[in-house]
């Protein structure tokens, strides 16, 4: 079993655990010909480019200048430590123990803009760079078209050490667009989380977001394999709910 996520905008620096080791991403010249491209963007050209305000521009700007493929603990962090967004303080990685952040090594992955397929404990320099970017590089119209290779055998080699080959899909949309699911060996089972209110159940974004890394915190500290595992999750008040769900898409209300 591999859960998938996304990554998040907003970042905390945070050292290396004692007694564990941190990995380099699979696709590091990939992602140094990406930044390559984005050197040559000015704060305006990346304000235009990102739709973001002149204050984020201009710090991406300068992640570009000083990114380097020479990856240490200086310049990077871990992945599932360095990211903070609402799925992350879900999953609250920080206080996982070394066999626990092994687990996670073993079992998750990170969708990214810039590294395409990231492990937990993969080192990663700051930056922001949405999948759904409108940049393109060499034969690629845009970053879906690519990563598509890449991300999809990175993962097909991941579910062949795997006994069930099965991808559960805790990312966005945004994201999850980026695997190319008619090249991928093995069965994806979408996750969905819904509230219950007056007028129905509802998919609130943030609370969704949150509950994706509480899910995968679930996985974490119970050693899950099994994806009917997941079945049980009941953290912050969520339960399973096998009316709304189907083979493929497993819903959670709460």
């Amino acid at each position: 079993m591999i859960i998938l996520l996304s990554p998040s905008k907003s970042l905390k620096k945070s050292k290396s655990p004692a007694g564990v080791n941190p990995t380099l991403p699979a696709f590091i010249d990939k992602s140094a010909a990406l930044v390559k491209v984005l050197q040559k963007y000015s704060p305006e050209n990346l304000m235009e480019l990102m739709g973001v305000s002149r204050s984020i521009a201009t710090l991406n700007v300068e992640r570009f200048a000083v990114w380097s493929k020479q990856f240490t603990e200086e310049n990077s962090h871990p992945a599932i430590l360095f990211f903070s967004g609402d799925v992350y303080s879900g999953l609250k990685a920080s206080d996982f123990t070394a066999s626990e952040l092994g687990y996670a090594q073993e079992h998750i992955r990170v969708l990214s803009g810039l590294y395409g397929l990231l492990r937990p404990l993969d080192l990663m320099q700051p930056y922001r760079l949405e999948m759904g970017t409108d940049i393109g590089l060499g034969k690629s119209k845009n970053l879906y078209q690519y990563w598509d290779e890449s991300v999809v055998t990175e993962l097909n080699s991941t579910l062949d050490k795997t006994a069930d080959r099965v991808v559960v899909n805790l990312a966005s949309q945004e994201y999850f667009k980026a695997v190319n699911t008619a090249k991928l060996n093995g069965r994806v089972v979408n996750i969905e989380f819904r509230e219950m209110r007056p007028d129905g159940l509802k998919i609130i974004a943030i609370y969704a977001k949150k509950a994706r890394g509480l899910m995968s915190r679930f996985a974490v500290k119970n050693g899950v394999k099994d994806v009917e595992q997941l079945k049980h999750f009941d953290l912050e008040g969520y339960a399973y709910s096998e009316n709304n769900s189907t083979p493929d898409k497993w819903v959670f209300v709460r």
